[in-house]
């Protein structure tokens, strides 16, 4: 089969109508548009929440003199704020109780010529104010950290039971016994003394420095027993005991 001239010839370009580049045209711009206008409420939207934020007033907490704390502001005015004030608004226990008041007779009735100004003044810090100036004015008086001094005393004390008084809150009466090592004219002599020692705690606001929330308010101790060893063998009674 014979091809034809114009067979022969170079094919004529194809261009695209114009229709169907005017509509990718517009598919663009409608594309462009809805784009802009998503954006432009977002970027409202972004403003709004910004002025509103600006236009609430400021939160402002409450503390009280008891650790309380409360929100104050329009949105909670009455609201209790209590992630902060949860560990000053839970009650001491039984068992913290009993931890201060070991710890205070421990620190109070247990010295030696070294550690007695630190041992007393950690024992003044667990009193109340009225308490810790009566006691200091006592010490004071009658010299009790010279006559330590001057005597090499040494005071050991044992715990032997301590029990929460029955219907009086926060008070505790504990019965130990106490034994003295003094020099006199070289010479030991030991003093055993079994004793009750009666406290009556209060609760303040915990703290840094006081957790457990509570200060010894009252103490009083009564010789229920006592003896005096002078002999030439001088043994420690305490030390062969469990304490």
């Amino acid at each position: 089969m014979k091809k034809t001239a114009a067979s022969n010839g170079p094919e004529s370009p194809r261009y695209t109508r114009y229709y169907e580049h005017d509509g990718m045209l517009r598919a663009y711009a409608n594309r462009s548009m809805v784009l802009a206008m998503i954006f432009g409420v977002i970027a409202l939207g972004s403003l709004g929440f910004a002025i509103y934020v600006r236009l609430q007033p400021p939160t402002v907490i409450r503390v009280d003199k008891d650790g309380n704390a409360t929100v104050a502001g329009a949105a909670a005015r009455a609201q209790q704020f209590g992630m902060f004030v949860s560990p000053a608004e839970t009650a001491p226990t039984e068992l913290e109780g009993k931890a201060v008041v070991r710890k205070f007779l421990t620190q109070y009735l247990s010295y030696t010529p070294d550690l007695v100004d630190r041992n007393l003044a950690e024992s003044l810090n667990l009193m109340t104010n009225n308490l810790r100036v009566y006691t200091m004015n006592r010490l004071r008086d009658e010299d009790i950290v010279g006559k330590v001094k001057n005597d090499r005393i040494i005071s050991d004390f044992r715990i032997r039971s301590l029990e929460q008084i029955n219907g009086t809150p926060w008070s505790f009466v504990a019965f130990g016994v106490k034994e003295v090592h003094r020099i006199r004219n070289g010479t030991e002599v030991t003093d055993r003394i079994v004793g009750r020692y009666d406290l009556r705690l209060v609760r303040v606001s915990r703290s840094e420095l006081n957790p457990s929330g509570l200060l010894v308010a009252e103490y009083s101790e009564q010789q229920m027993v006592g003896d005096r060893d002078s002999g030439l063998l001088q043994e420690s009674v305490l030390e062969r005991q469990d304490p």
